[in-house]
């Protein structure tokens, strides 16, 4: 049953997928402290599975999970959890607000994507928004000015393979739940991380482990709640609200990690931010929700 749209309810669920996007970047600054990337993303897939498990139960249990699209599943966790482990590794080298303002591009590139793998249309308006986008990066990167950080390029290639991945859900989702979604990117990314994980295994220290429980539980509870926000409100409501995230890392940065911003990343990320207002505009809810679905 579709709910009636409702402002109010989505601003509130759209303030928790914010909250939960905040709270998993600081815990994924905490956990990668002490362990590798990889055990990292291995004991948010295996706890996350756990957790998920009531979602699971309550839209038809197991039997519902099945899927006849398994190499679909394979291919979009392959190339997620190669952004994830980008985007985990970015967040140790470059300050928060840096690291979402470049994620920010992720729309950007599934555009791109879009165009080339699923038939849709190069407006002028994708046109001018990819531009914009392009341009935010070089102003926030300045490949020229000799300060160019090894951590741009790593989570511009995550901000990449989250683009792919974006367009494998997409078409997805024409057979394929959100809740099903996210139930074989947790087994596969558990399978494919478990082997690297293994590698550099250290025992997480007990005061660690409410961090770990946090980034598992936000990983999952961003994702929903923006779906949930969406199921209330067209995506041209609530994507600007998740713009916020830009400030709000930054003021996280500033006040956590004394993390100081620059011109040149507030332009850009402006540039970023203003192509994705334009790219949205041509945006359904459902691909917006189709996107949400993408941890």
């Amino acid at each position: 049953m579709i709910p009636a749209p409702s402002i109010p309810k989505a601003a509130f669920w759209m303030a928790l997928s914010i909250a939960s996007f905040l709270a998993m970047s600081v815990a994924g600054r905490e956990t990668t402290a002490e362990l590798n990337v990889f055990q990292v993303l291995e004991l948010r897939s295996v706890i996350g599975f756990f957790l998920l498990l009531p979602l699971v139960m309550t839209n038809g249990g197991f039997a519902a999970m099945r899927t006849k699209r398994p190499l679909a599943h394979v291919a979009r966790n392959v190339i997620h959890y190669a952004g994830q482990a980008a985007w985990l590794y970015a967040l140790t080298l470059i300050p928060l607000a840096v690291l979402i303002s470049i994620e920010f591009t992720t729309p950007i590139w599934t555009a791109i994507l879009a165009v080339s793998f699923l038939g849709e249309k190069l407006s002028t308006a994708r046109l001018t928004a990819i531009a914009l986008g392009l341009i935010g990066v070089v102003i926030i990167v300045r490949p020229s000015a000799g300060s160019m950080d090894p951590g741009h390029l790593v989570v511009l290639g995550a901000a990449v393979c989250f683009g792919i991945s974006m367009v494998l859900v997409k078409s997805m989702t024409r057979t394929e739940s959100v809740v099903r979604i996210i139930f074989w990117m947790l087994v596969i990314q558990s399978a494919a991380g478990l082997i690297p994980a293994l590698y550099d295994w250290r025992n997480p220290s007990l005061g660690l482990w409410p961090w770990i429980i946090v980034i598992a539980f936000t990983g999952m509870s961003s994702h929903f709640c923006l779906a949930r926000a969406l199921a209330y409100a067209d995506a041209t409501i609530i994507s600007p609200m998740d713009f916020l995230r830009v400030p709000l890392s930054a003021l996280v940065g500033w006040l956590l990690y004394h993390e100081q911003i620059d011109i040149f990343t507030t332009g850009g990320a402006a540039l970023i931010l203003a192509g994705n207002l334009l790219n949205l505009q041509r945006k359904t809810p459902q691909v917006a929700e189709a996107e949400a679905a993408t941890p």
